[in-house]
């Protein structure tokens, strides 16, 4: 079916149907879902070079990509990259992907600008004061950063959860149970994520009086390795921590293996609290004592950055807001009281 009979079928101008499928804020709700619908059952597919004439958009979604042997693609990007990319289907949208060496990002950007591949950019893994949301501010495409950066004098879009929020009431719940050795097995500190984490827990900890000391805390790229190798070098101190905070689930698996190698028990001799990013395949209450966890979806993330994309991209969403969605926290068996 072309756009013709479509319109034919439907009883509307082809502008109007092509408006409809393209998002067009003067075009009404109920008008959008209906058209929508009757292409869905139909099999109309817009024609990409049709659709870039008459709207002057490509209807691409981009996303510069840093690759080599320095950079790990973990399954948190993957989980998210799906999110993304179920909202775009179904909304006509394609996501491309620019490979770029993670010292030469800004130079894809201007490329991709330039060449007019794309409509709109994401941003992921942001750090303080990052220059590639400054440079995006400056070429004008439209973009949203998943996460925030912290330092930039102008007003930005971003979708990130509450991390400090998130950890100061994880630190604060293990305090309330008499827990005051505490450690921190953190992502990349580089990230504001990370910072962030680290920053809510200090808060907690500080309300009560307490530190979290330097030899307590490790900022480690998220792998299952990297959580049992920080777990067994915080473990074998010589005052040790009773309660851990990880901030991932595979990081936690990790851990979970050296406090068994080490012959000590969860929440017996340890209590574990970690980050869950709702992996459909990692589910915190199948693990051999069920985790204590912070929790947000980094799939409905992508899902949201996409929808928010889109709506910038037909002028649904103009203002430049920050949304900072709150993390649950959902207590298990993992952690008790300090064993005296």
């Amino acid at each position: 079916m072309n756009l013709k009979q479509l319109s034919d079928m439907l009883a509307l101008s082809q502008t109007t149907v092509s408006r409809a499928l393209n998002g067009y804020p003067e075009v009404s709700e109920e008008t959008r879902r209906r058209v929508a619908d009757a292409a869905k059952r139909h099999g109309y597919r817009p024609n990409p070079s049709a659709r870039r004439l008459a709207t002057g958009k490509a209807g691409m979604i981009g996303y510069v990509m840093p690759t080599g042997a320095s950079v790990d693609i973990d399954p948190h990007f993957v989980e998210f990259l799906s999110g993304l990319g179920d909202y775009a289907r179904g909304h006509e949208l394609d996501l491309v992907l620019s490979p770029t060496s993670a010292d030469d990002e800004e130079t894809t950007y201007r490329r991709i600008v330039a060449n007019k591949q794309v409509d709109a950019v994401y941003v992921s893994s942001p750090r303080p004061a990052d220059r590639r949301v400054t440079l995006l501010n400056q070429l004008g495409i439209p973009f949203i950063v998943h996460g925030r950066s912290e330092g930039l004098d102008f007003e930005y879009a971003f979708t990130d959860i509450d991390n400090e929020g998130g950890f100061h009431d994880a630190a604060r719940l293990l305090i309330q149970l008499g827990h005051t050795r505490l450690a921190l097995i953190n992502g990349d500190t580089s990230q504001t994520f990370a910072i962030f984490r680290e920053r809510g827990a200090r808060r907690a900890l500080a309300s009560s009086g307490l530190l979290l000391a330097p030899n307590m805390t490790r900022s480690v790229a998220m792998t299952e390795e990297n959580g049992f190798r920080a777990a067994i070098d915080l473990l074998a101190g010589d005052e040790p921590p009773t309660a851990i905070l990880c901030s991932s689930l595979i990081m936690a698996l990790g851990v979970v293996r050296a406090i068994r190698d080490l012959g000590l028990s969860i929440p017996g001799d340890v209590s574990l609290v970690a980050h869950d990013d709702v992996f459909p395949w990692l589910k915190p209450e199948n693990f051999s004592v069920p985790l204590t966890t912070t929790r947000s979806s980094i799939r409905a993330a992508g899902q949201r950055i996409a929808e928010r994309l889109a709506a910038r991209l037909s002028g649904l969403e103009t203002e430049r807001r920050g949304e900072v969605w709150p993390v649950d926290l959902v207590v298990r068996g993992s952690i008790s009281g300090v064993r005296t």
